[in-house]
């Protein structure tokens, strides 16, 4: 009779633990997608990445570089954007040739302006969250534009609150 119930103890045990180890092996499932979604984005465009820490340690370290937020102006950049982020819209799907409608009516040629003329200066853009294709967009056409430092920081201004940094607020 003890054997009995030690077998029905350990098969109900069993059974908890896979169905709970089912919900956390599900969790992976959308990680996954995103994650080699990004990986793609980065190799077609030839950028690299930062994370939050990293990014973190360039605005402290007073580098010289244009940290471009890619979110909408009023609906985001206005209400948080990274320290000495400067902000230029760009669309969330893939922005193949430039289109202004996309870009709230700026041009390749504002867009180059606002990174400056040095090709070899820091160029960092994000955008809200690892999902957003919006820095991505921007990151392409950086590079399209002949920038050589440029580097996508996924995370975007979730992240980067996340982490508990401070943000800048208004233009």
């Amino acid at each position: 009779m003890r054997k009995i119930g030690f077998v029905a103890v350990l098969l109900v045990s069993v059974l908890l633990l896979a169905g709970c180890g089912q919900d956390a092996f599900k969790a992976e499932v959308p990680k996954d997608l995103e994650a080699v979604k990004l990986a793609r984005e980065v190799v077609a465009g030839g950028y690299g990445l930062l994370n939050h820490t990293e990014l973190k340690a360039l605005v402290d370290s007073g580098e010289d570089m244009v940290i471009v937020d890619a979110m909408p102006l009023e609906d985001s950049y206005v209400k948080q954007h990274v320290p000495g982020a400067v902000q230029f819209l760009f669309p969330i799907g893939a922005m193949e040739t430039w289109d202004t409608a996309e870009t709230a009516g700026k041009t390749e040629a504002e867009y180059e302006a606002l990174l400056g003329p040095d090709k070899n200066r820091r160029v960092v853009v994000y955008c809200g969250f690892v999902k957003c294709g919006r820095s991505h967009n921007a990151a392409i056409w950086a590079k399209k534009r002949g920038y050589i430092n440029v580097q996508r920081f996924p995370g975007g201004i979730f992240a980067w609150k996340g982490a508990g940094y401070e943000v800048a607020t208004g233009q």
